[in-house]
């Protein structure tokens, strides 16, 4: 009986045993899986730009600007044909006075291409001026000597008709270099008294 038990008490050890090896031969066990829910990977709003658009560019002011200068044409003048004086074009900055920048352009002379065509800057001996336009009336101070001649046609004419092109300008008074014109006063046209003929 007590060999019975002995038995018995063997093949249970056996057993457990047999049950430790064959749970070391399985490798750990993973612990039980949790129910957590997989993260929920949420994506930005794709970031719209807005339509591109031109951006208007301000509009630009010219460098430059086309003004009239006239000359006498001494083949009109020579066969009595009116008017004397053609226009030429020059281009001066946009931001200059332009009376002024007339009575320049006329005074540097026609072109060599414009004297061929017969243009000529009759300046009757002046050899340059100061402009004041005040109150619709222009003021040209003439410099350097008075050689008309006694001419009928001669530099009032031209500096009378570079400025009469301009609206604000309703009279034009001509000075000699030591500053006397006819008519100082009033909005008549006057010339020095060496212009007359």
């Amino acid at each position: 009986m007590e060999e019975g038990k002995e038995v018995m008490r063997k093949i249970s050890l056996l057993l457990a045993v047999a049950l430790l090896l064959a749970s070391a031969a399985c490798g750990p066990t993973a612990p039980p899986a949790e129910n957590t829910p997989a993260p929920v990977r949420t994506s930005e709003p794709p970031t719209t730009l807005p339509p591109a658009t031109d951006t208007p560019v301000p509009p630009t002011e010219p460098a430059e600007v086309k003004v009239q200068v006239y000359f006498t044409d001494e083949n009109r003048f020579n066969a009595g044909t009116l008017p004397f004086e053609v226009a030429v074009e020059r281009l001066v900055p946009a931001s200059a006075n332009l009376p002024e920048a007339v009575l320049l352009e006329f005074f540097k002379g026609p072109t060599e291409e414009e004297q061929a065509r017969g243009l000529r800057a009759i300046t009757s001996g002046f050899t340059g001026f100061v402009l004041e336009v005040k109150d619709s009336i222009a003021r040209v101070y003439l410099t350097g000597p008075c050689v008309s001649h006694g001419a009928a046609y001669n530099v009032a004419a031209l500096i009378m008709r570079n400025l009469s092109q301009f609206e604000e300008i309703r009279a034009v008074k001509i000075y000699d270099a030591e500053g006397v014109t006819e008519e100082p006063e009033g909005e008549a046209n006057s010339i020095p008294p060496c212009l007359e003929p």
